[in-house]
């Protein structure tokens, strides 16, 4: 049968990047050595580096303008401290819209001042701050641009007088933004680019080596750049998938293609969530609904086991919600096909037949 893979992380990849990365795990290049025990610092590896590097910085808009791409480990959780360490110095100003940046906050205020320009906390993060005034003597301003978790996605990004960065983890090449107005942009892997792993960091250098503190050496990006993303050994695997699904999207017509196909996909659902009578949305703002990550509940909790079994039967994978927040969850990402959405709204619009 069949599956529909709405998994939040580690998530649907294209078909074509699976075939790919699994021939190169048993005979990479035709050098009849696998893809995990050659060398990293093999020319065959240095290239598949230097082309995910490139991919990451032509998807954004960004080669050739002061920008490097990083690939580094520890995932987005150890960018919340790697961040801090390199930009903060007095104070930085953050807006928490989830349990990330809520994470990310924890962590800078080992470093320094936090200043939390607004939250919606107090409403179970089920929307999007807006209004705040980012103060221009902070030495950064963090926002996360899609919660996975409560299924919001900021539409607007302010205009700041000092750096800005973003945790794009889970929406990142999934739709065109001026990425200039970044800074510094980072994103776990396991969303839109690959598997567990690694993580894309896309830092302009020139905001780099501003703090007076020492900074060790693996949480220094300044480092990194100067070894070109291999200070110590990088995650092979996921890098060169990674470079793989970012050359798939490419051949597919880039960000500006793919952002159409998302925006269908999740038209498609929050319709049927708006209409349906069995369901209802967990984010009541249309405008910050996020299109990677529709969170919805069953009026009805006493259907749950049936809706679930007819999605068993119907190949749907991993749509349960977040435990911090139960119901549904359905992951949108840049791979999922249409087909599985419309499956999806079928199955919901077979129980509320039944019902």
């Amino acid at each position: 049968m069949q599956k529909h893979n709405f998994s939040a992380g580690p998530c649907i990849l294209p078909q074509s990047v699976l075939q790919k990365s699994a021939e190169a795990v048993l005979n990479f290049n035709n050098s009849n050595l696998s893809l995990i025990e050659i060398s990293h610092r093999s020319k065959d590896f240095v290239e598949v580096m230097e082309n995910a590097r490139n991919l990451a910085l032509e998807h954004l808009g960004l080669l050739n303008k002061g920008y490097q791409a990083l690939y580094l480990q520890g995932g987005a959780s150890l960018q919340f401290l790697m961040v801090a360490y390199n930009l903060l110095e007095k104070k930085a100003a953050y807006l928490n819209t989830g349990t990330w940046s809520n994470n990310a906050i924890k962590e800078a205020k080992l470093i320094g001042e936090v200043v939390e320009v607004a939250t919606s906390k107090n409403e179970n993060f089920n929307f999007i701050p807006k209004n705040y005034t980012v103060p221009s003597d902070a030495d950064y301003f963090h926002c996360t641009s899609n919660n996975t978790i409560f299924g919001t996605q900021m539409q607007v990004f302010p205009d700041t007088e000092i750096p800005m960065v973003c945790d794009m983890s889970s929406d990142i090449f999934s739709r065109q933004l001026d990425f200039s107005k970044f800074d510094l942009i980072y994103a776990g892997a396991q969303k839109n680019m690959g598997p567990s792993g690694t993580t894309l960091v896309v830092v302009k250098e020139n905001i780099l080596e501003k703090v007076s503190r020492n900074i060790p050496s693996m949480l220094n990006y300044k480092v990194h750049i100067n070894k070109e993303s291999m200070f110590n050994t990088p995650s092979v695997f996921a890098v060169y998938v990674s470079m793989l699904t970012l050359q798939w999207l490419k051949d597919l017509g880039g960000i500006p293609k793919i952002e159409k196909a998302n925006t269908t996909k999740a038209q498609l659902l929050y319709n049927e969530i708006d209409r349906n009578s069995l369901f209802e949305g967990f984010v009541p703002n249309k405008e910050d609904r996020s299109k990677m990550n529709a969170t919805f509940n069953l009026k009805n909790e006493t259907l749950k086991a049936t809706f679930d079994e007819q999605l068993k039967q119907a190949g749907i994978n991993g749509l349960n919600g977040h435990r911090s927040v139960g119901g549904y969850r359905a992951s949108m990402y840049n791979a999922l096909p249409l087909e599985s959405v419309q499956i999806l709204v079928d199955v919901m619009q077979h129980l509320e037949k039944q019902a």
